[in-house]
């Protein structure tokens, strides 16, 4: 499973990708807000930063289906290829899709509630769908089986199409994703910074350390002895 980043805010970016291995970014336009910046200003900056390889997830705005294909081309020019185009899985979003797909541009449909608009973006030549885990748990639904149900859908059907779930409230929700195999996740930086925080595993490296402390002395590591 892909992990990725649901932030534009570049420091926040450059910790996680210093210590944890990730594949990309994604953005919003909630999340531009969020950093209170030129869109575009921060959109370069986060591309210089992970490098032409990492996958980058830029929404286009516009509400008709021409505009959208309009944001796509300049939102490419500006980011580079590996640049995957959000579009809205609504009835203009889906007319955007196919447009897209006929010219070879690579799109995740956003704003997935559902599993028919999942099975429609696919359709359409999705190269990811990205259900809102967290924001379907709220409405009374189970978020991690909505993105399972789409996982299976598109294994079934012979779809390239990859579940990039996201809308992330805990660790436990990307495990269930992660042990069933779901393409990729888009997590919040400090759901991700608790991917891994526990006191438990804390305190064992402290007693490793404590008792390594007293056989050769303080401040002493391996290189050490």
């Amino acid at each position: 499973m892909k992990l990725m980043i649901d932030d534009a805010h570049i420091e926040q970016i450059k910790k996680i990708y210093e210590f944890y291995p990730v594949d990309g970014v994604t953005t919003n336009p909630s999340i531009l807000y969020k950093v209170g910046r030129k869109p575009f200003e921060v959109l370069k900056e986060i591309r210089e930063f992970i490098g032409e390889n990492s996958e980058m997830h830029v929404q286009a705005t516009a509400e008709t289906a021409e505009g959208m294909v309009e944001d796509a081309k300049y939102i490419l020019e500006q980011l580079g290829e590996n640049t995957f185009i959000k579009i809205p899985a609504i009835q203009e979003g889906f007319k955007a899709m196919k447009i897209l797909h006929r010219e070879n541009m690579k799109f995740t449909a956003t704003a997935i509630y559902t599993p028919m608009q999942a099975f429609l973006a696919a359709k359409a030549g999705a190269s990811y769908t990205a259900p809102y885990v967290n924001r379907l748990d709220n409405l009374g639904y189970d978020g991690v089986q909505v993105a399972k149900d789409i996982h299976d859908i598109f294994c079934e059907n012979d779809f390239d199409t990859e579940v990039l779930a996201a809308s992330f409230k805990n660790s436990q929700q990307i495990l269930e994703l992660c042990k069933y195999g779901v393409g990729a996740a888009t997590v919040a930086p400090d759901v991700i910074f608790s991917l891994v925080k526990n006191k438990v595993v804390e305190s064992a490296v402290d007693d490793f350390i404590s008792d390594f402390t007293k056989l050769v002395g303080e401040g002493k590591t391996m290189k050490d002895c």
